[in-house]
């Protein structure tokens, strides 16, 4: 004899209890109420409590359901049943009997019932994703920890940078000031009838003028001393620097005369600045930049564009692209953000934001890297 066939409850029955989780029926009544027409086996395992005591006390699974996460299960529900969209909420619950606290998901689909008008029907899943979110929460923290101290090793570099600078300027600067000084006087000394020692001391204050001026150009790489006179001042001096060396017209523009930063983010948002100039000399191919700095509200927005030849997508993926990767780093670190976006005729508009009072390190959206900067 043939074997019978099972019919269509016995396998949705069994199709119910292998699936990992609780397989569940709610309705929302017009009146607020609540019921579970139905609960799979999983209840217990995942809310701790019998299907049948659930069932007769549904109010119970709202008060499982940790306080600081009541108002987000509610908002959903109820957004749910008056759009008849998908339920889709994850939160904690405290499971008494385990003495333990899960995060749950809920997924699930409504539909309207006919009696009594107004009543909502949802058929879904809820399933324990304790360790997912863990792992996804232990992410965040160590992403949240990075920042911070990339944010600090930021602000420590930029100290030892001004530390040194200062250190070149006063007192190597200081020592051939005064060794050009004393060449002078020895130089109007010399006998009229040796002009092989004015040559040799000719050629000796040459190398202690260009020396000089190694020491302030290396000082002012460090640290421009401009930052000093406000974040609008160096920046305008950095597009004239950049604008002399690439013979490329760089136009700025700023909203005020200054913007009052603290020193740690006006220098971390200059640094940003210098790279995207960097990133423009080297592969922008760009004949115009154009910057603008402004005050929107709560905000500075810095917005650099370029008429050259942009980036492609698989250039800006490039695991090398670390010019892209620091400033993105950089402006999150500072709280903001910086996207990358098509400037208008071509090239390439980078748009750093951040706010006038933004904790550092903050963790911020990944910025959208869209775009043609050279990477």
């Amino acid at each position: 004899m043939p074997p019978v066939p099972p019919n269509i409850a016995d396998l949705m029955q069994l199709f119910v209890s292998n699936t990992p989780g609780l397989v569940y029926q709610f309705i929302l009544q017009a009146d607020g109420t609540v019921s579970f027409p139905y609960l799979s086996e999983g209840c217990a395992a995942l809310l701790g409590l019998p299907a049948a005591e659930l069932q007769q006390h549904p109010e119970r699974f709202l008060e499982l359901i940790v306080p600081e996460d009541r108002q987000g299960y509610l908002d959903a529900m109820h957004a749910s049943a008056r759009a008849l969209t998908g339920w889709n909420w994850e939160g904690r619950i405290w499971v008494q009997e385990y003495g333990d606290q899960k995060w749950i998901n809920l997924r699930s689909t409504p539909r309207a019932l006919p009696s009594p008008p107004g009543s909502v029907h949802w058929e879904g899943i809820m399933t324990n994703i304790t360790a997912s979110k863990l792992e996804q929460l232990e992410v965040t923290r160590s992403r949240a920890r990075l920042a911070e101290l990339t944010a600090h090793i930021e602000r420590v570099k930029e100290q030892e940078r001004t530390r040194i600078a200062r250190e070149i300027h006063d007192d190597l600067g200081g020592n051939l000031t005064a060794i050009k000084m004393a060449l002078m006087m020895l130089t109007q000394r010399l006998p009229p009838d040796e002009p092989q020692l004015a040559e040799r001391a000719a050629y000796v204050d040459a190398l202690v003028d260009r020396t000089i001026d190694a020491v302030h150009r290396i000082a002012l790489d460090l640290r421009p001393t401009m930052l000093d006179f406000g974040l609008v001042a160096a920046l305008e001096w950095q597009s004239g620097e950049f604008e002399k060396q690439n013979g490329i017209s760089c136009a700025f523009s700023s909203s005020g005369t200054d913007i009052e930063l603290d020193v740690d983010r006006a220098t971390a948002l200059f640094r940003i600045f210098q790279e995207a100039l960097t990133n423009i000399a080297k592969h922008a191919r760009a004949s115009q930049v154009t910057v603008r700095l402004a005050r929107q509200d709560q905000h500075v927005v810095l917005d650099i564009a370029d008429n050259g030849v942009g980036i492609a997508e698989d250039d800006r993926k490039k695991p090398g692209s670390f010019g892209l990767r620091g400033m993105n780093e950089r402006a999150r670190a500072l709280g903001g953000t910086m996207t990358l976006s098509d400037a208008a005729g071509g090239g390439t508009r980078v748009c750093i934001k951040i706010g006038l009072d933004a904790p550092p390190a903050a963790i911020m959206q990944p910025a959208t890297e869209t775009g043609n900067l050279s990477q």
